[in-house]
């Protein structure tokens, strides 16, 4: 998954929505403790460095070491470079030991994972039973200008072809079929999806840098397919600028699954 994000690894640090501060205080409001959170597939960290403001200590994994160096570093986050797949040896070695961990996240990245094995990983190195795994995804953005907003989603059209079935997992299903092997928490009668949303103020080069960023749009350059060609730049940059504010509001709606493991 690591070499989809190597080549736009800049243009993702930068393009990526961060997430609503609402939607970590729903998941930090069901841990009773707050000392070590495990954040997988961070990327350049987005979620990370939210989470290091409520979690005493955070480590962030990720397979893409061209990813990590965009992180933001701080001092109760530890970055690690992590194989695709790990043993329980080295989960402990790279993360923490068994029944250490009070919230587990992945923002934008289980669907790239061998679920199986990942969720070994979570019911092993989860405390028992108030442990929490939190997962969340984002679906198409959406521009509050209607010209504009309706060559972005041919643009995510065309991508499709491009698409990684995995992706389309997480773009068009949104995590309500995805196999969650987890009890409600407490309080909570099922385990989502549960919805949020997070909004990213954008001008025109803003919103180019984020196309470049998207998976698919890396792969279909790689197979010859330029899909923000002069023609698209062209019409696009019209119909962005029908609008007079030189700065567009992008909505991404976000599904979250959580749950623990139990006794």
């Amino acid at each position: 998954m690591a070499e989809l994000f190597n080549k736009q690894a800049k243009q993702y640090s930068e393009s990526r929505p961060t997430y609503p501060e609402e939607l970590f205080q729903f998941i930090a409001s069901k841990t009773p403790c707050h000392d070590l959170a495990w954040d997988v597939g961070t990327g350049s960290g987005q979620a990370a460095r939210t989470l290091a403001g409520i979690y005493k200590n955070v480590v962030a994994t990720d397979t893409s070491p061209k990813q990590l160096e965009f992180a933001l570093k701080l001092p109760n986050i530890r970055y690690q470079c992590t194989p695709p797949k790990m043993s329980i040896a080295e989960l402990e070695q790279n993360v923490s030991v068994e029944s250490s961990v009070d919230l587990v996240t992945s923002a934008a990245a289980m669907h790239w994972f061998d679920l199986p094995t990942f969720y070994q990983q979570v019911k092993w190195i989860l405390k028992k039973p108030d442990g929490v795994i939190a997962a969340w995804s984002y679906a198409k953005a959406e521009i509050n200008a209607a010209s504009a907003n309706t060559l972005l989603q041919m643009l995510y059209d065309n991508c499709d072809p491009y698409c990684d079935p995995r992706a389309r997992y997480f773009v068009h299903d949104r995590y309500r079929t995805i196999d969650f092997p987890f009890q409600p928490v407490d309080g909570l009668e099922h385990t989502g999806p549960f919805e949020f949303k997070t909004e990213r103020l954008m001008d025109l080069d803003d919103c180019f840098t984020f196309i470049k960023s998207w998976s698919p749009y890396q792969t279909a350059k790689d197979a010859g397919v330029e899909l923000l060609s002069d023609d698209v730049v062209q019409d696009f940059t019209r119909a962005w600028h029908e609008d007079a504010n030189p700065k567009k509001v992008a909505t991404f709606p976000i599904s979250l699954k959580v749950g623990k493991v139990g006794n």
